[in-house]
């Protein structure tokens, strides 16, 4: 592998401090270049930390594999579905300021999405995915997928696909953008919704490279969306994947469920955040007591029905959802991908097509953040975070 690629570590003293085996933390890396070297993926940003101390900080591989540009520590990335959780926080932490509620019928402030049997559908169904409104991306004009207003006035068009706390069926696009339409509508003020993230979730952690839609900075040093793999059953197929990396370059794109372009910085900023209990640098968006509702399994022993394609593809077993309300959980059992079996069941993190994905450790004060390119198909990418993060709990010896 000829990309220029760093692999940035506390020193070894600092390493032992903090309880970890500096060898073993060192898998990490070779496990990362195994799958760059092999076109499993094409390259992967990386940042853990313990008690806030940055153990790991890695670069390794290309920004663009065709052009052999090599990925730098300062790149860019398009968050896919980490995007959740940036409005998920913003949503609870007006929750927390009573502007907005999670019995509360989502009619009450869209009044239109009161028919076909949505009116009982409140923000604790869109946050735990079990909502039933529509889980794959709305076949609409792109005009309209990355317009908030012009989607949920579609979405109120739409029947459900099952009834409200049924069943867990993660939506891909519209559930967000309905939650991002309730946040504009209690506390807007006037503002864009990637106006409203800015202001009210980057700016106070300091996550100064992270926008929702494009920001002409930004895109300087973006990772265009690509993906890694072929001829594998998939949620979408890469043609499809690829197609959205490119719309949410467009100029005025707000797409709340995965359109925020961030850095590895700054997702490590916000895992730290939820790890602080809802604080960062004296800044505080959420309270201890939230994050403890949320990252409590919320779905009980329901499947998330959009995986159920890998019980046959992948030869899986059924596995519960375990989804708190806005992130998923480690929970108990021997679980495929998202989190390492050596996790602490109140793990929690989110997660992104093919390439993202940040998790916070409770009960060992870690925190993982991971941006890659060459985007892997949905269940092998979950494989590969849990396996990371197993590598890194491995090497945790004290």
């Amino acid at each position: 592998m000829n990309a220029t690629k760093t692999a940035a570590k506390a020193p070894r003293p600092a390493l032992a401090k903090l309880g970890f085996d500096a060898r073993r933390l060192a898998r990490v890396g070779d496990a990362i270049k195994a799958d760059i070297d092999a076109g499993r993926c094409h390259g992967v940003r990386l940042k853990v930390a313990r008690h806030g101390e940055v153990v790991l900080d890695l670069t390794e591989g290309y920004a663009e594999l065709a052009t052999k540009k090599p990925l730098k520590a300062d790149a860019v990335f398009s968050t896919m579905s980490v995007a959740k959780q940036f409005t998920n926080v913003l949503a609870l932490s007006l929750v927390e300021r009573g502007l907005l509620k999670l019995h509360a019928p989502v009619a009450e402030l869209i009044p239109g999405f009161a028919n076909l049997g949505k009116e009982k559908v409140n923000l604790f169904h869109l946050l735990t995915h079990t909502s039933g409104v529509m889980s794959a991306i709305p076949p609409v004009p792109p005009e309209v997928l990355m317009n908030i207003d012009r989607l949920v006035e579609y979405a109120c068009s739409l029947p459900l696909e099952s009834q409200p706390g049924e069943r867990v069926n993660y939506s891909i696009l519209l559930g967000h953008s309905i939650i991002a339409a309730l946040c504009l509508r209690v506390a807007g003020n006037g503002r864009s919704y990637a106006k409203m993230l800015k202001e009210e979730v980057f700016d106070p952690l300091g996550m100064k490279d992270t926008s929702l839609g494009p920001r002409p900075d930004l895109l300087k040093r973006l990772c265009p969306v690509r993906v890694s793999y072929k001829d594998l059953p998939a949620l979408l197929p890469p043609a499809a994947v690829e197609g959205i990396g490119t719309l949410l370059a467009t100029p005025g794109c707000e797409i709340p469920g995965a359109g925020c372009m961030t850095t590895a910085e700054d997702v490590h900023r916000f895992a730290e955040m939820l790890r602080r209990g809802g604080e960062l640098n004296g800044n505080r968006l959420l309270s201890p007591a939230m994050i403890d509702f949320c990252t409590r399994n919320q779905t009980g022993d329901k499947r998330n029905v959009l995986f159920d394609m890998w019980f046959g593809v992948r030869n899986w077993i059924e596995y519960p959802a375990s989804i708190g309300c806005g992130f998923f959980l480690r929970g108990e059992g021997n679980l495929p991908g998202l989190f390492s079996p050596m996790n602490s069941p109140r793990t929690f993190g989110g997660f992104g097509a093919g390439s993202t994905g940040f998790s916070v450790d409770p009960a060992r004060a870690l925190s993982f953040a991971f941006l890659s390119t060459g985007l892997m198909e949905d269940s092998y990418h979950f494989e590969r975070i849990g396996v990371l993060q197993g590598m890194v709990l491995a090497a945790i010896v004290d």
